[in-house]
């Protein structure tokens, strides 16, 4: 919860949240997946994708998004999930484009979102509009993909 404006939900909040991935599965065919290490803990976080729920300069938007416990980070789980989240999302919920976003201190996401083929133009960033102005996570980064990868990710 490093990078949000908010600490950890309630659990009134986060059943809430649960609804609505579920509703966004029935509604648009795709969503948020959970993240379960074979072996290791039941849950460990979720990686899919998601509509961007503000409005700025690039919405309506559908988002790549990934959120990890602690100790799941630097073992590749974002990056993999999220590879198989474009793939999905462009292979077959045939989304047009699919871009990400981040607090601009949050190196380690931004460090996905190269890895996975996606490019930030600084005229781009933003300042998030649910975080609440003078916070440290208000100003934000968008990536999106480039063309090379975005060919990738459809074959």
């Amino acid at each position: 919860m490093e990078f949000m404006s908010r600490g950890p939900m309630p659990r009134s909040d986060s059943d809430a949240w649960v609804a609505r991935i579920n509703d966004a599965w029935a509604t648009n065919g795709y969503g948020l997946w959970a993240v379960h290490v074979v072996g290791g803990p039941a849950f460990v976080g979720f990686v899919g994708l998601a509509d961007a729920q503000f409005e700025a300069h690039f919405t309506p938007a559908v988002e790549v998004g990934w959120r990890l416990a602690r100790q799941s980070w630097g073992h590749g789980f974002a990056t993999e999930g999220a590879r198989a989240a474009l793939q999905f999302g462009f292979r077959e919920a045939k989304l047009p484009e699919i871009l990400t976003f981040t607090a601009a201190t949050n190196i380690r996401s931004r460090a996905v979102m190269e890895r996975l083929g996606m490019r930030r133009d600084p005229a781009e960033d933003f300042e998030h509009p649910s975080v609440p102005e003078g916070h440290p996570v208000r100003p934000h980064v968008l990536y999106r993909l480039t063309d090379e990868a975005r060919r990738a990710y459809l074959r």
